[in-house]
């Protein structure tokens, strides 16, 4: 079986895709499972800039640090290069059906599908929020973290 590898896309890369994938990392690491991991934006205002500092802050009180992530646009590439890509909202999965290539192979679906009882929910978007957002989303994405490493 080849290695899985997960894409997580939310809106500009700053916030709830980088700590999706931090979490998956530090769970997958934790299970001993080798997957590859990344995060993505569909708009490109955060190309190259580091996560929001709130979400760094939230990762670095978890143990991780996410300062040397850098944003980027999700390209039609990423539908070939993943076999996994998760959107953290609605919106952000319309986005994807509509952009994904014809030949894109990669399993889409939104996020918090993976967790029971939340199918069809968003990942909470902390960005014009206090820091107390940035909790509520990584509690979503660590939950999402441990089902995806339980599911693959």
């Amino acid at each position: 079986m080849a290695t899985p590898s997960v894409l997580f896309v939310c809106l500009g890369n700053i916030c709830r895709s980088p700590l999706a994938e931090a979490a998956l990392r530090a769970e997958a690491e934790k299970a001993g499972f080798d997957i590859l991991v990344d995060s993505a934006g569909t708009g490109d205002w955060h190309i190259g800039s580091p996560p929001d500092p709130r979400a760094q802050a939230v990762a670095r009180r978890h143990g991780i640090d996410i300062s040397g992530y850098a944003g980027r646009q999700v390209t039609a590439e990423d539908f070939r290069r993943f076999t996994h890509v998760f959107a953290l909202d609605a919106d952000n999965l319309k986005n994807l059906r509509r952009i994904r290539p014809s030949d894109g192979t990669a399993e889409l679906r939104l996020l918090m599908d993976m967790v029971p009882g939340r199918e069809g929910t968003s990942v909470i978007d902390p960005y014009f929020g206090d820091d107390a957002g940035f909790d509520l989303t990584w509690d979503d994405v660590t939950r999402a973290a441990r089902a995806i490493v339980a599911n693959l």
